[in-house]
């Protein structure tokens, strides 16, 4: 019976228990401590690399992702934005096919990462792409947005930071 119960008692907690995929957990929390190395490999990129931009939105993808193709022109006319900086972050993703995705729709990134083992992405409660976070200056989280975005996400990216 206490086997039982200790079994049942586990499931239970396990159940209740918050974890790193519970995305809406992470909005109006600072961001997480991060270390990602660049595309290039020559720097790495962390929470005080965020501090220095008004907004920052981070946006998961790679190059095998379809729904990234689709959200890629809003991408594109969210880098023209001066209050915002575009961070990507290339997902599980070989660098060659990286590479040509974006020489083939433009390079709309203010700065270039990757996470080759998925690693990095989790602690933002990344469990698909594409995936991006709305981020300000304080490092608080402000928004996220799961799957592409749309030009509703684009017209609510727009009023948060201007």
């Amino acid at each position: 019976l206490f086997t039982f119960l200790f079994v049942i008692g586990i499931f239970y907690i396990s159940l209740k228990r918050e974890t790193n995929y519970n995305t809406s957990s992470l909005i109006n929390k600072d961001t997480p401590e991060f270390k990602i190395i660049s595309f290039d490999e020559s720097i790495f990129y962390t929470r005080d690399d965020i501090k220095k931009n008004n907004y920052t939105l981070i946006n998961f993808w790679a190059s095998w992702c379809l729904p990234c193709r689709q959200e890629h022109s809003l991408l594109t006319q969210l880098s023209k934005e001066k209050n915002l900086k575009l961070l990507g972050v290339n997902f599980k993703d070989k660098k060659k096919q990286a590479e040509t995705f974006l020489n083939d729709l433009g390079n709309p990134y203010d700065f270039l990462t990757k996470d080759e083992l998925g690693k990095s992405s989790v602690k933002f409660g990344v469990y698909g792409i594409p995936e991006s976070i709305l981020v300000n200056k304080d490092l608080m989280i402000l928004k996220k947005f799961v799957g592409p975005l749309s030009t509703e996400d684009y017209d609510s990216i727009i009023e948060i930071i201007n």
